[in-house]
């Protein structure tokens, strides 16, 4: 959320950022000025709250001055004003509730700004190539997709997965079931022990107030699933409600939620491992074939609390761990830097790394690493007490993807497939694969249902 006091003092910076991210100039000059005007009777409101109630406050001690001056009839006509404040008091504190949710309403709705050097773009067309790493090698002419050699191995099931669930589930067995669990678990291992990060365990469904801290509500509710106890005698209640997270950036970054950081424990990092639940709204027709896009899916999250002064270098430190898992499993990348138009509702500027799938052709979107600002924590009231000087200030969040577990076992599927339909098992993930260096079908694999 951004800070209304800068708002007031910059309305026609927001405007241009908005238009940056292609918002129309009359869309961000109605929100800048909506803003600006609730603002404006909310402190107007607020001023005649506070003179009555020092009025109310005054009359008070002059009620007790006439009383003992024995002036009854000034007492009695002080008495009479103090209840008419009072009263006045009662609606004017509903007011000033009223005005503060509008206001945060209207705030709640509106985009991160972008950095400056984040260039302005409509969509992923427009953003800028920082640097490739790794060698694309020719295409061979029997290059397969991930779902055709997942398929040929045996161990990669759509149908099956259809009827327990519905499109854009897979059942993965044998040899690619654990070469996904190695993937999680070497990811989770490298952030660790060698780049530092905490591992955490964190709820799977959590309040609204947890999706509203980090921008997933109220804006993009048709993304999210939501988990609902129901009541023996009735229909569910709101408070009974949670949302199942769709990456493990929201309990992550809302652990610091309503707290006050001493600085010198900062910066904080967690890595979590955890399942991802994606309703996919607006992707109808986009990645159908196959494990791209999935509505459950495994991811290694990172996320790190700085203060201030940290964030720039924090950002650049996240993007470059994201990277090295890539690296460590010989898989060709690009990173690139996300126009406006491209960036997420609560980043101010987004690094993604694209990996390559030559089943495809095409690099593919593998992590996301993105600077939040204060954005965040402003809407979680997370804070941190400087070393020196008075008061506190707004954590800076960022996460990122390190990195999305499925779809770095379609990177790995199509970069070590062979002609014969094996695939090579790169050497990061032996060790979590009981030692063995390739997968190849097995003459006696079977389905569990089989068995």
């Amino acid at each position: 959320m951004l800070d209304i006091r800068w708002i007031r003092e910059n309305p026609e910076k927001v405007v241009a950022a908005l238009v940056k991210r292609q918002w129309s100039a009359s869309e961000a000059r109605s929100a800048v000025d909506g803003l600006l005007s609730l603002d404006e009777a909310r402190r107007a409101h607020l001023g005649k709250l506070q003179e009555r109630q020092e009025r109310r406050n005054a009359a008070s001690r002059e009620i007790g001055n006439a009383m003992r001056a024995g002036d009854a009839a000034t007492a009695e006509r002080l008495k009479a004003e103090v209840n008419e404040i009072k009263a006045f008091l009662a609606g004017a504190e509903a007011e000033e509730r009223r005005l503060d949710r509008e206001l945060l309403d209207l705030a709640a709705v509106v985009p991160n700004l972008p950095l400056d050097d984040v260039p302005v773009g409509r969509d992923e067309h427009d953003n800028l190539e920082l640097r490739k790493v790794g060698r694309v090698p020719p295409r061979p002419n029997w290059a397969r997709e991930h779902f055709e050699i997942g398929e040929l191995l045996g161990e990669m099931d759509f149908e099956r997965a259809a009827r327990l669930s519905g499109s854009r589930f897979t059942v993965l067995t044998g040899q690619l079931a654990r070469l996904e669990r190695a993937l999680g678990q070497f990811m989770l291992d490298l952030h660790t022990t060698e780049h530092g990060y905490t591992e955490v365990q964190p709820p799977l469904m959590v309040r609204s107030e947890a999706m509203y801290g980090t921008g997933q509500l109220p804006k993009f509710a048709e993304d999210l699933y939501v988990a609902a106890s129901l009541a023996p005698d009735g229909p569910e209640q709101p408070a009974d409600r949670r949302w199942l997270i769709p990456t493990a950036e929201v309990p992550l970054t809302n652990l610091v939620r309503e707290e006050i950081v001493a600085q010198d424990r900062l910066p904080l990092r967690f890595a979590a491992l955890t399942p991802c639940f994606r309703s996919e709204a607006g992707s109808a027709g986009r990645d159908t074939r196959g494990m791209l896009r999935q509505h459950q899916f495994y991811k290694v999250e990172l996320v790190s609390i700085t203060d201030q002064n940290g964030s720039a270098a924090e950002h650049e430190r996240m993007t470059a761990c994201a990277e090295e898992v890539l690296k460590r499993l010989g898989l060709p990348f690009r990173t690139v830097l996300l126009c406006t138009g491209d960036m997420g509702f609560g980043a101010r500027k987004t690094y993604d790394i694209e990996v390559w799938l030559p089943g495809q052709n095409a690099y593919r979107e593998i992590s996301s690493c993105s600077a939040c600002g204060d954005f965040q924590a402003r809407r979680m009231e997370a804070r941190y007490r400087p070393a020196e000087g008075k008061g506190t200030a707004y954590v800076h969040t960022l996460n990122g993807s390190g990195v999305a577990v499925g779809r770095a076992l379609i990177a790995v599927l199509e970069n070590c497939q062979e002609e014969d339909g094996s695939v090579t098992i790169p050497e990061a993930l032996r060790p979590y694969m009981g030692g063995a260096t390739k997968i190849e079908k097995q003459q006696t694999h079977a389905h569990p249902s089989d068995q």
